[in-house]
């Protein structure tokens, strides 16, 4: 497979697939976070539907996605974007409500402004909570992607397995398995490479 280049367009097209629908997840998912973990207003307004969404099964959106955007590429990035999007919303939403408050009224006393204190202390306190939610996120992205290339895929890994089933190769599925859970670990070690560098100011837990 990786001689006949079949594997590696394969996986091209699969990384691109979740590379696009997890930025907009990424994007959507910290906008709404930020507006309804700072604004009880937003809070009303956006986390009641938000929370009703996450209650349905994601997986099961699939043939409504197919009604909506076709059998394109659509349904396969929208899947990634819903398996996303909760994680990263949920954890920064509650990392923002969970900042100290101490440190938002200290920032008050010297004379931050409110966007001042949006940046300089409710963000930076956010951000573990947020990298883990991209972890989490990540993670659930690359099964959405499994589910979605399973139906009338013609490129991606999904495709091959789809190809493989059909011919009964087994040993092709499973390396296809094998790959889908190689992407998975590799992109979950680059967000923690950036955890490091992001959080080298939170002290190290001993044990």
């Amino acid at each position: 497979m990786v001689a006949s280049g079949d594997l590696l367009a394969g996986l091209l097209v699969s990384f691109l697939r979740v590379v696009s629908g997890f930025a907009i997840a990424l994007v959507l998912g910290v906008v709404l976070a930020v507006v309804a973990g700072l604004s009880r207003l937003g809070e009303l307004v956006l986390d009641p539907p938000l929370q009703m969404i996450k209650a349905m099964p994601f997986l099961g959106l699939l043939p409504l996605f197919i009604l909506w955007f076709g059998i394109g590429e659509g349904p396969k990035i929208g899947l990634v974007v819903v398996g996303a999007i909760f994680p990263i919303y949920l954890t920064l939403h509650a990392g923002i409500r969970g900042v100290d408050l101490k440190l938002i009224e200290a920032g008050r006393v010297l004379g931050l402004t409110r966007l001042e204190r949006v940046r300089h202390i409710i963000l930076p306190g956010a951000l573990p909570s947020l990298l883990v939610g991209v972890r989490y996120g990540l993670s659930l992205a690359w099964l959405s992607l499994v589910v979605g290339e399973q139906i009338n895929a013609t490129s991606g890994i999904g495709a091959l397995i789809t190809t493989a089933r059909d011919f009964l190769q087994t040993d092709v599925i499973v390396v296809c398995l094998l790959v889908y859970a190689a992407m998975g670990l590799a992109t979950d070690a680059l967000v923690r490479g950036v955890e490091a560098r992001a959080l080298r100011w939170r002290p190290a837990v001993a044990v």
